[in-house]
């Protein structure tokens, strides 16, 4: 084959369109946050994922590439991946141990949530923050961060600005838990398992609660770890409670719209977009959620398939976390930026503080 034939069979070859630029960059933005990782331990790779979207969404050679060919692509990461990456979270649980805790600290982490998702939403609305932030932040604060909000904003279909700004908090105040909390262990009087259990009910993701924890030893890794998942656990009935709202929103919204275009005389069957939308009350990552938590417990799966299956999952997390983190916009999250500070301080400080009293309760 010439030159020349081959110059023209390469114009003739379709272009790159669809996810798919739009998923090669999230797959290098993986790459550059293990890369991260590798040169800095204390950084965790979901962490890295998160500021390099954001950075690749406000450099000047990269920006008109993510807002343009590979938007798309990094959306559906944001959200699919984000299901898939959820699914196998279920496969770090097992029952067995989340029962070995005690019942004491089972009060103790609902107790946690609870304070801290209501305690935020109330803060959120009051400061009058758009959209759907004040919840999405409320989830991610009590629950699993970056994943929860993740898993909440697709049953309560959540704009993408709004999912972005709420990673972006939650990420931020997560990192600087892993160099705070540890410089407090000895001056609140915590023992290790103490401290563990601490960092396991107040820090957000589970990546920044490794990283976080490992400081205090081998005791307190396993004692947060445990915890953290426990507060995983909740993820689910969270979930299922949103979708239900949204039922229950949907259905009254189609009974507002049937009733205007009957008096208009328009059809609402040409329209079932008006008529309103019902998500399963359990979505399907969901359940797939929890039946990796029962196919855990029953121990068939070797060990060599769990470790397989957590890298997976911290891949698939990673990428979309770095398309999520590419929809930050800073100007915008500036207009909002002081109110969204504060509360992500407020919050910090009821989950920390809930969580500091309820270790001392309960051990």
């Amino acid at each position: 084959m010439t030159l020349r034939e081959r110059a023209t069979r390469t114009r003739s070859l379709p272009p790159l369109g669809g996810d798919a630029p739009g998923l090669l960059l999230a797959a290098a933005g993986v790459a550059a946050a293990i890369a991260v990782h590798a040169a800095v331990p204390a950084v965790p790779k979901l962490t890295a994922a998160v500021v390099l979207g954001m950075a690749a969404a406000h450099l000047p050679g990269l920006r008109p590439v993510v807002r343009g060919v590979a938007r798309p692509g990094l959306s559906m990461a944001g959200k699919r991946l984000m299901r898939l990456g959820i699914v196998l979270l279920g496969l770090k649980l097992s029952l067995d141990d989340v029962l070995g805790l005690g019942w004491a600290t089972v009060a103790m982490v609902l107790a946690v949530v609870a304070a801290t998702f209501t305690g935020t939403l109330w803060l959120g609305r009051r400061l009058g923050l758009p959209g759907d932030q004040p919840l999405l932040v409320a989830t991610g604060y009590s629950i699993c961060g970056a994943s929860a909000i993740g898993a909440v904003s697709q049953a309560a279909g959540s704009e993408e600005e709004d999912v972005a700004a709420s990673v972006a908090l939650v990420t931020l105040c997560g990192t600087l838990a892993i160099a705070v909390l540890p410089l407090l262990q000895q001056p609140f009087g915590l023992g290790d398992v103490e401290f563990g259990r601490w960092v396991g009910a107040s820090v957000h993701d589970v990546g920044q609660v490794v990283a976080t924890a490992q400081t205090g030893g081998a005791g307190a890794l396993r004692e947060a770890v445990l915890v953290k998942l426990m507060r995983v656990v909740l993820l689910a009935p969270l979930v299922a409670g949103m979708a239900i709202a949204v039922r229950r929103r949907a259905r009254r919204g189609g009974a507002a719209v049937v009733g205007a275009g009957q008096e208009s005389g328009e059809d609402p069957a040409k329209n079932p977009v008006k008529t309103g939308s019902r998500p399963p009350i359990v979505p399907l990552f969901v359940a797939g959620f929890l039946a990796m938590i029962v196919l855990r417990t029953t121990g068939v799966l070797p060990e060599r398939a769990l470790t397989l299956a957590g890298d997976a999952q911290e891949l698939l997390l990673a990428a979309a976390l770095f398309g999520l983190g590419s929809a930050v916009h800073l100007p915008t999250m500036v207009r909002t930026g002081g109110r969204l500070a504060l509360l992500g301080l407020g919050s910090w400080v009821v989950v920390a503080g809930v969580s500091y009293a309820g270790v001392l309760v309960t051990t």
